[in-house]
Protein backbone atom coordinates (compact mmCIF):
# COMPACT_ATOMS: atom_id res chain seq x y z
CA UNK A 1 0.00 0.00 0.00
CA UNK A 2 1.43 3.60 -0.54
CA UNK A 3 2.86 5.45 2.16
CA UNK A 4 0.27 7.76 3.33
CA UNK A 5 2.52 10.23 4.32
CA UNK A 6 3.54 11.02 1.46
CA UNK A 7 1.77 13.40 -0.85
CA UNK A 8 -0.79 12.95 -3.65
CA UNK A 9 0.30 14.31 -7.22
CA UNK A 10 -1.82 16.00 -9.31
CA UNK A 11 -1.06 18.38 -12.36
CA UNK A 12 -3.21 19.86 -15.13
CA UNK A 13 -1.47 22.16 -18.28
CA UNK A 14 -3.22 25.01 -15.88
CA UNK A 15 -5.24 25.70 -13.64
CA UNK A 16 -8.64 23.26 -14.87
CA UNK A 17 -7.24 20.95 -12.52
CA UNK A 18 -8.25 22.67 -9.09
CA UNK A 19 -11.77 21.49 -9.77
CA UNK A 20 -10.54 17.84 -9.36
CA UNK A 21 -8.19 18.66 -6.66
CA UNK A 22 -11.40 20.43 -4.79
CA UNK A 23 -13.08 16.73 -5.04
CA UNK A 24 -9.53 14.86 -4.13
CA UNK A 25 -9.57 17.25 -0.86
CA UNK A 26 -13.49 16.22 -0.05
CA UNK A 27 -12.66 12.51 -0.78
CA UNK A 28 -9.40 12.12 0.90
CA UNK A 29 -9.09 15.21 3.54
CA UNK A 30 -6.49 13.01 5.44
CA UNK A 31 -3.59 13.41 2.57
CA UNK A 32 -1.47 16.31 1.61
CA UNK A 33 -1.19 17.25 -1.67
CA UNK A 34 1.20 18.48 -4.70
CA UNK A 35 -0.76 20.20 -7.62
CA UNK A 36 1.44 21.29 -10.90
CA UNK A 37 0.11 23.76 -13.15
CA UNK A 38 1.71 24.23 -16.53
CA UNK A 39 0.59 27.14 -16.41
CA UNK A 40 3.41 28.43 -18.99
CA UNK A 41 2.88 26.09 -21.44
CA UNK A 42 -1.25 26.05 -21.26
CA UNK A 43 -3.45 24.95 -22.67
CA UNK A 44 -2.06 21.35 -23.87
CA UNK A 45 -5.45 20.90 -25.93
CA UNK A 46 -3.86 22.88 -28.66
CA UNK A 47 -0.33 21.12 -28.35
CA UNK A 48 0.56 18.42 -30.71
CA UNK A 49 0.22 15.06 -28.72
CA UNK A 50 4.34 14.16 -28.54
CA UNK A 51 4.51 17.89 -26.81
CA UNK A 52 1.88 16.80 -24.17
CA UNK A 53 3.20 13.23 -23.38
CA UNK A 54 6.98 15.00 -23.11
CA UNK A 55 5.50 17.32 -20.12
CA UNK A 56 3.65 15.05 -18.48
CA UNK A 57 6.71 12.99 -18.17
CA UNK A 58 8.75 15.48 -17.19
CA UNK A 59 5.98 16.97 -14.69
CA UNK A 60 5.87 13.11 -13.05
CA UNK A 61 9.85 13.36 -12.81
CA UNK A 62 9.58 16.44 -10.98
CA UNK A 63 6.82 15.32 -8.65
CA UNK A 64 8.30 12.16 -8.14
CA UNK A 65 12.14 13.01 -7.58
CA UNK A 66 11.15 16.65 -5.21
CA UNK A 67 8.09 15.75 -3.51
CA UNK A 68 8.07 11.84 -3.22
CA UNK A 69 4.70 11.54 -4.06
CA UNK A 70 2.81 8.07 -3.34
CA UNK A 71 0.41 8.60 -6.42
CA UNK A 72 -0.18 10.59 -9.31
CA UNK A 73 -3.73 12.35 -10.76
CA UNK A 74 -3.14 13.53 -14.26
CA UNK A 75 -6.24 16.31 -13.77
CA UNK A 76 -6.34 16.54 -17.45
CA UNK A 77 -8.32 15.21 -20.16
CA UNK A 78 -5.45 15.96 -22.70
CA UNK A 79 -2.83 14.78 -20.73
CA UNK A 80 -5.01 11.72 -20.08
CA UNK A 81 -5.43 10.50 -23.72
CA UNK A 82 -1.85 11.27 -24.26
CA UNK A 83 0.28 10.01 -22.02
CA UNK A 84 -1.57 7.65 -19.76
CA UNK A 85 -0.54 4.61 -20.82
CA UNK A 86 2.92 5.26 -21.21
CA UNK A 87 3.23 6.95 -17.87
CA UNK A 88 2.01 3.70 -16.33
CA UNK A 89 5.20 1.93 -18.29
CA UNK A 90 7.14 4.46 -16.58
CA UNK A 91 6.15 4.30 -13.19
CA UNK A 92 4.52 0.79 -12.87
CA UNK A 93 4.88 0.73 -9.51
CA UNK A 94 2.93 4.08 -8.16
CA UNK A 95 -0.59 4.25 -8.84
CA UNK A 96 -1.81 6.72 -11.60
CA UNK A 97 -5.35 7.91 -12.19
CA UNK A 98 -6.41 9.70 -15.07
CA UNK A 99 -9.53 11.87 -16.30
CA UNK A 100 -11.46 10.94 -19.17
CA UNK A 101 -15.02 12.84 -20.84
CA UNK A 102 -17.52 11.11 -18.84
CA UNK A 103 -18.86 9.19 -21.90
CA UNK A 104 -20.68 6.23 -19.67
CA UNK A 105 -22.02 8.22 -16.94
CA UNK A 106 -23.37 10.68 -19.94
CA UNK A 107 -25.07 7.48 -21.98
CA UNK A 108 -26.72 6.37 -18.44
CA UNK A 109 -28.07 9.88 -17.92
CA UNK A 110 -29.67 10.60 -21.37
CA UNK A 111 -33.47 10.34 -21.76
CA UNK A 112 -33.44 11.57 -25.50
CA UNK A 113 -30.09 9.62 -26.55
CA UNK A 114 -28.92 12.96 -27.61
CA UNK A 115 -25.38 14.05 -25.77
CA UNK A 116 -22.76 16.70 -26.06
CA UNK A 117 -19.50 16.44 -25.31
CA UNK A 118 -17.27 19.79 -24.84
CA UNK A 119 -13.46 19.30 -25.09
CA UNK A 120 -10.36 19.97 -26.15
CA UNK A 121 -8.77 19.17 -29.92
CA UNK A 122 -6.22 17.58 -28.25
CA UNK A 123 -8.74 14.75 -26.66
CA UNK A 124 -11.65 15.00 -29.30
CA UNK A 125 -9.39 13.57 -31.66
CA UNK A 126 -7.45 10.94 -29.84
CA UNK A 127 -7.86 7.24 -29.88
CA UNK A 128 -8.90 6.97 -26.12
CA UNK A 129 -11.60 9.08 -26.58
CA UNK A 130 -12.38 7.30 -29.71
CA UNK A 131 -12.50 3.95 -27.78
CA UNK A 132 -14.58 5.48 -24.91
CA UNK A 133 -17.43 6.12 -27.77
CA UNK A 134 -17.01 2.67 -29.40
CA UNK A 135 -16.74 0.91 -25.38
CA UNK A 136 -19.65 3.03 -23.77
CA UNK A 137 -21.26 5.09 -26.38
CA UNK A 138 -22.99 2.80 -28.39
CA UNK A 139 -27.12 3.49 -28.89
CA UNK A 140 -26.57 7.52 -28.48
CA UNK A 141 -26.24 10.41 -30.47
CA UNK A 142 -23.10 12.09 -29.61
CA UNK A 143 -22.14 15.75 -30.59
CA UNK A 144 -18.92 16.52 -29.97
CA UNK A 145 -17.29 19.72 -30.37
CA UNK A 146 -13.56 20.73 -30.28
CA UNK A 147 -13.87 23.98 -28.15
CA UNK A 148 -11.09 25.84 -29.30
CA UNK A 149 -9.90 29.21 -27.38
CA UNK A 150 -12.06 28.08 -24.01
CA UNK A 151 -9.72 26.82 -21.70
CA UNK A 152 -7.45 29.42 -22.52
CA UNK A 153 -9.64 31.80 -22.29
CA UNK A 154 -10.51 30.27 -18.40
CA UNK A 155 -7.01 29.96 -17.77
CA UNK A 156 -6.27 33.83 -18.38
CA UNK A 157 -9.35 35.08 -16.83
CA UNK A 158 -8.61 34.38 -13.10
CA UNK A 159 -8.19 37.74 -12.09
CA UNK A 160 -12.15 38.97 -12.81
CA UNK A 161 -15.34 37.02 -12.38
CA UNK A 162 -16.45 34.30 -14.87
CA UNK A 163 -19.93 35.06 -15.02
CA UNK A 164 -19.22 38.81 -16.13
CA UNK A 165 -16.45 37.82 -18.91
CA UNK A 166 -18.02 38.36 -21.90
CA UNK A 167 -15.63 36.58 -24.28
CA UNK A 168 -15.86 33.45 -21.86
CA UNK A 169 -19.99 33.98 -22.46
CA UNK A 170 -19.54 34.39 -25.92
CA UNK A 171 -16.92 30.97 -26.58
CA UNK A 172 -19.98 28.75 -24.44
CA UNK A 173 -22.53 30.39 -26.11
CA UNK A 174 -20.65 29.87 -29.41
CA UNK A 175 -19.86 26.38 -29.03
CA UNK A 176 -23.09 25.16 -27.27
CA UNK A 177 -24.75 26.21 -30.40
CA UNK A 178 -22.67 24.23 -32.56
CA UNK A 179 -23.52 21.45 -30.96
CA UNK A 180 -27.15 21.43 -31.57
CA UNK A 181 -30.46 21.97 -29.82
CA UNK A 182 -30.78 21.61 -26.20
CA UNK A 183 -33.25 20.66 -24.00
CA UNK A 184 -35.60 17.74 -23.12
CA UNK A 185 -37.76 16.90 -26.08
CA UNK A 186 -37.39 14.32 -28.94
CA UNK A 187 -33.76 14.85 -30.58
CA UNK A 188 -32.82 17.46 -28.66
CA UNK A 189 -29.61 17.49 -26.32
CA UNK A 190 -30.80 16.59 -22.92
CA UNK A 191 -27.14 15.89 -21.43
CA UNK A 192 -23.78 17.99 -21.96
CA UNK A 193 -20.37 16.22 -20.96
CA UNK A 194 -17.49 18.77 -19.72
CA UNK A 195 -14.37 17.14 -21.42
CA UNK A 196 -11.81 19.78 -19.61
CA UNK A 197 -11.49 20.47 -16.11
CA UNK A 198 -11.54 23.48 -17.10
CA UNK A 199 -14.76 23.91 -17.68
CA UNK A 200 -15.81 23.11 -14.56
CA UNK A 201 -15.39 26.24 -13.69
CA UNK A 202 -17.47 28.10 -15.86
CA UNK A 203 -20.38 25.09 -15.07
CA UNK A 204 -23.34 28.03 -13.66
CA UNK A 205 -22.48 30.21 -17.65
CA UNK A 206 -22.92 27.03 -19.37
CA UNK A 207 -26.24 26.02 -17.19
CA UNK A 208 -27.90 29.65 -18.09
CA UNK A 209 -27.32 29.44 -21.19
CA UNK A 210 -28.94 25.65 -21.80
CA UNK A 211 -31.76 26.16 -19.30
CA UNK A 212 -31.93 24.27 -16.05
CA UNK A 213 -33.11 20.54 -16.91
CA UNK A 214 -30.34 19.91 -19.44
CA UNK A 215 -28.10 17.48 -17.27
CA UNK A 216 -24.10 19.18 -17.43
CA UNK A 217 -21.62 15.92 -16.16
CA UNK A 218 -17.96 16.12 -15.04
CA UNK A 219 -15.29 13.54 -13.73
CA UNK A 220 -14.47 15.25 -10.75
CA UNK A 221 -16.00 13.10 -8.10
CA UNK A 222 -15.62 10.05 -9.85
CA UNK A 223 -11.12 10.57 -10.59
CA UNK A 224 -11.46 11.35 -6.17
CA UNK A 225 -13.28 8.22 -5.53
CA UNK A 226 -10.60 6.07 -8.21
CA UNK A 227 -7.51 7.68 -5.89
CA UNK A 228 -9.37 6.78 -2.89
CA UNK A 229 -10.38 3.36 -3.45
CA UNK A 230 -6.22 2.53 -5.09
CA UNK A 231 -4.95 3.92 -2.05
CA UNK A 232 -7.08 2.39 0.30
CA UNK A 233 -8.03 5.32 2.31
CA UNK A 234 -11.40 4.98 2.02
CA UNK A 235 -12.18 4.44 6.21
CA UNK A 236 -10.08 7.31 6.64
CA UNK A 237 -12.18 9.36 4.33
CA UNK A 238 -15.37 8.37 5.65
CA UNK A 239 -14.57 8.78 9.16
CA UNK A 240 -13.48 12.28 8.78
CA UNK A 241 -17.16 12.91 7.91
CA UNK A 242 -18.50 14.13 3.62
CA UNK A 243 -17.76 17.52 4.43
CA UNK A 244 -14.42 17.62 5.17
CA UNK A 245 -11.68 19.14 3.14
CA UNK A 246 -8.06 18.78 3.21
CA UNK A 247 -6.38 20.96 5.58
CA UNK A 248 -4.98 24.12 3.64
CA UNK A 249 -1.26 23.10 5.66
CA UNK A 250 -1.70 20.21 3.12
CA UNK A 251 -1.99 21.66 0.38
CA UNK A 252 0.72 22.68 -2.41
CA UNK A 253 0.26 24.41 -5.35
CA UNK A 254 2.78 25.21 -8.03
CA UNK A 255 3.41 27.11 -11.29
CA UNK A 256 5.41 27.38 -14.32
CA UNK A 257 3.42 29.83 -15.41
CA UNK A 258 2.43 33.62 -13.64
CA UNK A 259 2.23 33.12 -9.77
CA UNK A 260 -0.63 35.84 -10.01
CA UNK A 261 -3.14 33.64 -11.88
CA UNK A 262 -2.74 30.44 -9.65
CA UNK A 263 -2.84 32.91 -6.88
CA UNK A 264 -6.41 34.45 -7.78
CA UNK A 265 -7.53 30.94 -8.99
CA UNK A 266 -6.80 29.21 -5.63
CA UNK A 267 -8.52 32.45 -3.65
CA UNK A 268 -11.14 32.02 -6.02
CA UNK A 269 -12.23 29.06 -6.82
CA UNK A 270 -10.69 26.59 -3.76
CA UNK A 271 -10.73 29.56 -0.81
CA UNK A 272 -6.84 28.79 -0.43
CA UNK A 273 -4.48 31.55 0.77
CA UNK A 274 -1.71 32.89 -1.29
CA UNK A 275 0.55 31.44 1.07
CA UNK A 276 -0.10 27.84 -0.61
CA UNK A 277 1.22 28.77 -3.84
CA UNK A 278 4.81 29.35 -5.57
CA UNK A 279 6.35 29.32 -9.12
CA UNK A 280 8.54 26.52 -10.18
CA UNK A 281 10.54 25.23 -13.37
CA UNK A 282 10.13 22.05 -14.35
CA UNK A 283 12.64 21.28 -17.19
Amino acid sequence: MPDSSAPIGVFDSGVGGLSVLQALRRALPQAQFVYVADSAHAPYGEKTAAFVQERSHAIARFLHERHGIAALVVACNTATAAAAESLRQAWADMPLVGVEPAIKPAARLSRTGHIGVMATRGTVGSARFARLLHDFGQGAHWHVRACDGLASAIENSTAASLLEDEKIRALCAHHTSALGQFGTEAGQIDTLVLGCTHYVFVRDTLQALLGPKVQLVDTGAAVARQTQRLLGWAPAASAAGGDALAPVAQIQLLTTGSLNALQMAAQRWLGLPLQCCAQVQVP
